[in-house]
């Protein structure tokens, strides 16, 4: 068992997964364990179910969809690589349940020039596979990446909060 503290990857303000003060959003934090390796640990609240005590499939897709791309981000908070997901497969195994523990790991796989994949899964409060998911990711263009303000996005690591 690794006992160092993980590396927590930055969060923006306002992204529907990460964005700490989207009021909407997830707000989900995600930590590097290893390098190509992001794990992390939430409770979805029950208004994003789609049945009744039950995760909606589109919020379980956002959930590895971010965990993908982070995956092959890497812990360089001034120059992250960011991607757009190209292909996205999803086999949903068992439902995600609201109000309970789950956690989400994603792993890079392969990296080349402009593109990557990557592979996740979601793990239910005993530890039992809920979801697998793998995508083909594509890096932003450097013209968009350029034209973004990391900084006015507020593109940061931040402190914990205590609930």
């Amino acid at each position: 068992m690794n006992d160092q503290r993980p590396n927590k990857q930055p969060n923006s303000r306002d992204c529907f997964v990460c964005g700490v003060e989207n009021p909407y959003g997830l707000k989900l934090n995600f930590f590097e364990t290893v390098p190509g390796e992001i794990v992390v640990e939430t409770i979805v609240p029950d208004y994003y179910q789609g049945y009744p005590s039950i995760v909606h499939g589109g919020i379980v897709a956002c959930l590895v969809d971010e965990a993908l791309g982070r995956a092959q981000m890497g812990n360089d908070q001034d120059k992250p690589r960011f991607m757009y997901t190209a292909k996205l497969t999803i086999q949903y195994r068992q439902p995600v349940p609201t109000n309970k523990p789950i956690q989400v790991i994603a792993s890079a796989v392969k990296s080349k020039k402009r593109f990557a994949t990557s592979k996740a899964k979601i793990y239910g409060p005993e530890g039992d596979l809920l979801v697998e998911a793998e995508a083909l990711l594509v890096d932003v263009p450097e013209d968009v990446i350029t034209s973004v303000d990391l900084e006015a996005l507020g593109w940061q690591v931040y402190p914990d909060i205590e609930g």
